[in-house]
């Protein structure tokens, strides 16, 4: 490790697990502090046990403001500052076959409020102990479903495209006081949920169809994993990217990057099959 954020502060919030749990350990080898917030406990107290003085642990529910104001007081608290604020708690409603037209919304108003006033609520009360230091690093967890259009899942790509919106205004209100503000918009990221809850060996054909899916979406035939989404939290929050604000840093392995698909092949086939072979294109 290179000491990237030596002697720097930080809070990562959804830091029990996955993404966030790859984050708060990078981190905290790259040097930082970490107060890890989650609302899942016993992951979350394992982890800070298992990091040492370096990590602590605040149960934290992003949509409550008290929560969250609480939060930010615990990290001046324990480390006497703030310097990173990585706003990563995120939920989803379930994946679904229902169309728009007969979706009943029943999650809106619960991912909205984690999703995306979750993320408002960090800024908030971040800018608030980084404002008297005059810098500080906000980044925030987006999605390539808040800018690339699908099927599928309108809540959470409306809640991951306000979340991209709100960096920006974020950025342009407290680049004055020092504060950058960036998001990182994962693509494909492999986590173990799809077999969850299914016997081992179940678990197993599940994770591999998915893996296989999902690199088929990508120009990087690899599909990502936490540690790539980490990288990028690091450098966000790293003086590597201190000239760097207002933008969505896309970790994709290439799915946004445009059609996959090789047309002009698809044409020149149509084409042979009706002229025959006398004539090529």
């Amino acid at each position: 490790m290179s000491n990237e954020l030596a002697g720097r502060r930080a809070i990562v919030t959804g830091g029990a697990s996955g993404i966030g749990r790859t984050t708060v350990e990078l981190f905290v080898r790259e040097g930082a502090q970490v107060l890890i917030a989650d609302v899942a406990d016993q992951a979350g107290q394992d982890l800070a046990r298992g990091l040492g003085a370096a990590a602590a642990y605040c149960h934290t529910d992003v949509s409550k403001a008290e929560q969250v104001e609480a939060l930010v007081a615990q990290a001046i608290e324990l480390f006497g500052g703030l310097d990173i604020m990585y706003n990563n708690a995120g939920i989803s409603e379930p994946m679904s076959k229902v169309d728009l037209i007969d979706e009943e919304f029943t999650q809106f108003s619960k991912v909205l409020a984690v999703d995306l006033l979750g993320p408002m609520l960090g800024i908030k009360f971040a800018a608030r102990a980084m404002r008297a230091q005059g810098r500080g690093s906000i980044i925030n967890t987006a999605s390539t479903g808040g800018f690339f259009a699908g099927r599928g899942m309108p809540v959470y790509r409306t809640a991951k495209a306000g979340v991209i919106a709100l960096t920006q205004m974020a950025a342009i209100e407290l680049g004055g006081l020092g504060i950058r503000v960036n998001c990182i918009s994962p693509g494909p990221i492999e986590t173990p949920m799809a077999g969850a809850g299914f016997p081992p060996e179940i678990a197993a054909k599940l994770a591999a169809a998915t893996s296989r899916l999902l690199t088929d979406m990508q120009v990087l035939k690899r599909v990502g994993q936490p540690i790539d989404i980490a990288n990028a939290a690091v450098f966000l929050a790293s003086e590597r990217s201190a000239h760097i604000t207002g933008q969505n840093l896309v970790v994709d392995g290439g799915v946004t990057a445009g059609d996959k698909v090789d047309r002009i092949a698809l044409i020149q086939t149509e084409m042979q099959a009706i002229l025959g072979p006398a004539k090529s294109y």
